[in-house]
């Protein structure tokens, strides 16, 4: 087979030779075709430069020059002026910043710049108050009129080269990109050739031209990774060897009873979505989203009680082992007097303790089984296995899977998360689950005040009233900030501290118990049962305390440092208090002087709505720190980006799952970009089967 004149080592590329072929090596790039796909991370549109003397007061305009004069200085009553002076050819411009005095520490003399902003003429010379600013290439001779791609570098590789480089491979090489959706397909949705588009980023002549092609490959992104998500939901979707259970009148009536509590409309809806999985023979795949305290435990009990009314095992799989032990406790109270047979599998039960239990979970003797990652492992064995749900966002692999399925039964599974998540997220991360939301509060539950503390009498004022609380019967939280997760020591230490400081100051009339996840099993639930009971008063605890623990009667909480907690983990822990008759106050403590980390903390203060928080906490973080790296990676995605493409990644979903559902995607002419999308995702999301 002849290789494609794209797969030309890059060496072979007019102006690289070996020497730049190795440097460029660096970046990933070996061959021509990589060198197309090295697109510009942003471009410099320097269009609209205009020399000095053709300025106009306060239109807004970008002017370029070097560096002759930098000067910071204090003016009066400690306010700051700093100024940057620009030799600009035909004259000279000054960009001024009041109160900024790091700023002067990015510029020094000679530096090439564009500032850009409504200049004014004050005292016969050009400024331009706080302009926006950017630094340019040394070698740029005429910076007027022109558009320039701004690429990553690598050590002994300067922009100008890797410019004439790209230039280079686009003028011999670009029309040569396959493209891999049908002409039709792209005059219906608006879209240019592929080859267009990737001369368009590297060599545009307007902005709309920049755009249109950063627009294409953007597109091509998702559309390729939402097609794989639909590929991998038809497989599964289209099982029909799952257990095929049907909840009569009879039978809801029965578990129902068993709770001493009536659903709300909320956990109503998204149990009929979830019988009318089980009665479809199909297996669920579902993801249920519910906000803190709207019920999710009680969804998931009911629909493993429906499963075992039907014959089938069902299966409760927790991240921790702490949490485990917390669904445990609750289940044990619904099912006190249910003949239900359930048990807990966790890495803590001792050899023969694990013996018998493996035993009674392949005989199927035990019908409901509550656990960590202890339930998948290869020497567990069941019965009849009907429905897996797993708590707490566990990204649930195809190795996991596998292990519950077999040739004659695969379980229906659901995904539960108190931690609501946007909308762009849940269409990438799970995107091949049907979706359930309860946002509905129990009747009666009271709203948290919640309050951002960040000053000596504000601290001072938090502590009063906590000690008032404390008096008149309520109790409290004290929660200590989560540091590195490879410091355990850390972890520990930091509570305990908290712990000994607190005894001796602030509540130092209070009894105050000490949790976190290092302690050992029996003690820390000792320490929770006093917590419970109220003969502890405060508790003073890393995040542990994050999910599952429910105390009506702990109305208080202060977290410590708030500012190291993302929103969604806030909002988590705000969850636990206010879960009785009484109205939650929740502190958050800051000692930052961060604008940014303040206005974040801010959010709390004007919403309860997870969901709104939740979105919040996307815009300022991104997608790489909501769910942690450690269960979920990085997003399987080249240049899109989720924040910015929310709007793309809504069409694509759209369209990705018309193509797989309705069949087209299987006909003759989307050949080339099912073999595309197969090639970068069917490893990785086991598509093999799809054909």
């Amino acid at each position: 087979m002849t290789a494609s004149p794209l797969e030309t080592p890059v060496q072979f590329l007019n102006g690289v030779g070996p020497d730049r072929g190795e440097l460029l090596g660096k970046l990933g790039i070996q061959t021509v075709e990589d060198l197309l796909w090295h697109l510009p991370r942003s471009v410099l549109d320097l269009t609209d430069v205009r020399p000095v003397n053709e300025l106009e007061e306060d239109q807004p305009a970008s002017v370029c020059g070097k560096v002759v004069d930098l000067d910071a200085r204090t003016i009066s009553r400690g306010r700051t002026i700093t100024a940057i002076l620009l030799d600009c050819g035909t004259g000279f411009l000054k960009g001024t910043w009041f109160n900024q005095p790091w700023v002067i520490k990015r510029f020094f003399q000679g530096q090439l710049l564009m500032f850009s902003g409504k200049p004014k003429r004050r005292s016969g010379k050009w400024e331009i108050s706080h302009p926006q600013f950017q630094v340019l290439e040394e070698d740029l001779d005429d910076p007027q009129g022109l558009i320039l791609p701004r690429y990553s570098l690598t050590e002994g590789i300067k922009m100008y080269q890797m410019r004439r480089f790209v230039r280079a491979a686009v003028e011999e090489y670009a029309q040569l990109i396959p493209d891999y959706l049908p002409e039709s397909f792209r005059e219906a949705h608006s879209l240019i050739p592929l080859s267009q588009a990737v001369i368009q980023m590297h060599k545009p002549r307007t902005m709309e031209e920049y755009h249109a092609g950063v627009h294409r490959v953007i597109y091509d992104d998702l559309l390729e990774f939402q097609l794989a998500l639909a590929l991998r939901r038809r497989l599964w979707t289209c099982v029909d060897n799952a257990p095929l259970v049907k909840v009569t009148a009879k039978v809801d009536a029965r578990i129902r009873r068993l709770f001493p509590y009536d659903f709300t409309e909320g956990q109503n809806q998204a149990i009929e979505e979830i019988k009318t999985d089980l009665a479809s023979g199909r297996a669920m795949h579902r993801m249920l989203q519910a906000d803190v305290g709207a019920g999710k435990t009680a969804i998931a009990i009911y629909a493993m009680l429906a499963m075992i009314a039907g014959g089938n095992q069902a299966v409760l799989m927790a991240p921790t082992e702490l949490l485990a032990v917390q669904h445990w406790e609750t289940i044990n109270k619904i099912l006190k007097h249910s003949r239900v047979k359930h048990c807990l599998l966790t890495g803590s039960l001792s050899p023969s303790e694990r013996k018998a239990t493996l035993e009674q979970i392949a005989s199927g003797e035990q019908q409901l089984i509550v656990g960590t990652q202890a339930v998948v492992q290869k020497d567990v064995r069941y019965h009849n296995l009907g429905l897996v749900i797993i708590d707490e966002q566990h990204k649930f692999g195809v190795m996991q899977r596998a292990h519950f399925s077999s040739d004659q039964n695969t379980p229906h599974m659901l995904v539960m998360t108190a931690t609501p998540i946007p909308r762009s997220l849940c269409l990438t991360q799970f995107g091949e689950l049907d979706i359930s939301v309860n946002t509905e509060l129990p009747p009666g539950r009271q709203p948290v005040m919640t309050s951002r503390v960040s000053t000596t009498p504000q601290r001072k004022k938090a502590w009063d009233f906590l000690r008032t609380q404390i008096a008149a019967g309520r109790q409290a939280y004290i929660v200590c900030p989560r540091i590195d997760s490879e410091d355990e020591q850390n972890i520990r230490s930091s509570a305990e501290e908290v712990y000994r400081k607190l005894q001796k100051s602030e509540l130092s009339t209070a009894s105050i118990g000490l949790v976190h996840g290092q302690m050992d099993r029996e003690e820390r639930a000792e320490i929770m049962r006093q917590f419970h009971q109220g003969t502890i008063q405060v508790l003073v605890s890393t995040t542990v305390v994050e999910v599952g623990v429910d105390v009506p009667n702990a109305t208080l909480m202060v977290i410590l440092q708030a500012d190291r907690f993302g929103l969604s983990q806030l909002h988590q822990l705000r969850g636990r208090v206010s879960r009785g008759l009484h109205r939650g106050n929740c502190f958050l403590f800051s000692y930052t002087e961060s604008e940014d980390a303040l206005n974040r903390l801010s959010v709390m203060e004007q919403t309860t709505d997870g969901f709104e928080i939740a979105e919040a906490d996307f815009q300022a973080r991104g997608p790489g720190d909501i769910f942690g790296t450690r269960q979920h990676g990085e997003l399987p995605l080249r240049v899109a980006d989720l924040k910015r493409d929310a709007a793309i990644l809504q069409e694509t979903h759209e369209v990705a799952l018309r193509l797989v559902e309705r069949g087209e995607f299987d006909q003759p002419r989307f050949a080339p970009l099912k073999i595309r999308v197969l090639e970068r995702f069917g490893q990785l999301m086991d598509l093999g089967q799809s054909g």
